[in-house]
């Protein structure tokens, strides 16, 4: 029995070899002791990826189940540590995290990370500037936004655009702050 459904035996899915071997290690991470240093973190999941073979795992399904396995490390996370120093030692880390993303979200438009070079892609800096002013209005006014919704978004490509991996980071600090004050 498959643990997702599998694409077309035409079509790309995910390594199903990978994503059971990755699963197997997450579930005996989370039952193991949550305060070991080298344990599998939410983070760890976020930037999980698999390669990809013809009538692999749905990619959707996988997806879908990493955001939930993503939820639940986070959960147990935060729990961890707001034992360890407190609730509000964790709501202040939170709160710092925000600020920082806020300064970098008040450069002028255009300009609020590097560009890549005339000759290389990075993201279409229209794009991230209006989702920037939706991760604003989320942190200034409460404007609703799901966790989601960060880390589905989508940039078009675009010569010399902002850095790719800048952008991502922030997008990082973002999931972080959220899963955080759930």
């Amino acid at each position: 029995m498959s643990t997702f459904p599998r694409a077309r035996k035409s079509k790309l899915g995910y390594d199903t070899a990978q994503v059971d071997e990755f699963l197997q290690t997450a579930r005996l991470a989370y039952d193991g002791d949550a305060s070991d240093k080298d344990a599998l973190t939410s983070a760890d999941i976020r930037h999980t990826a698999f390669g990809m073979e013809k009538g692999g795992y749905s990619t959707t399904h996988v997806d879908a189940a990493l955001e939930r396995l993503e939820d639940a490390f986070a959960a147990r996370e935060r729990e961890a540590a707001r034992a360890a120093a407190g609730e509000a030692a964790w709501f202040e880390e939170a709160r710092t995290t925000a600020q920082v993303v806020l300064n970098r979200l008040d450069r002028p438009i255009g300009q609020r990370f590097d560009r890549a070079s005339v000759f290389t892609y990075g993201y279409n800096r229209t794009d991230v500037d209006r989702f920037s002013s939706r991760l604003v209005k989320y942190f200034q006014d409460g404007k609703p936004m799901s966790v989601e919704e960060v880390r589905t978004v989508t940039f078009r490509p675009q010569r010399g655009g902002y850095k790719e991996i800048q952008v991502d980071l922030l997008l990082d600090s973002v999931t972080d702050v959220m899963l955080a004050v759930r």
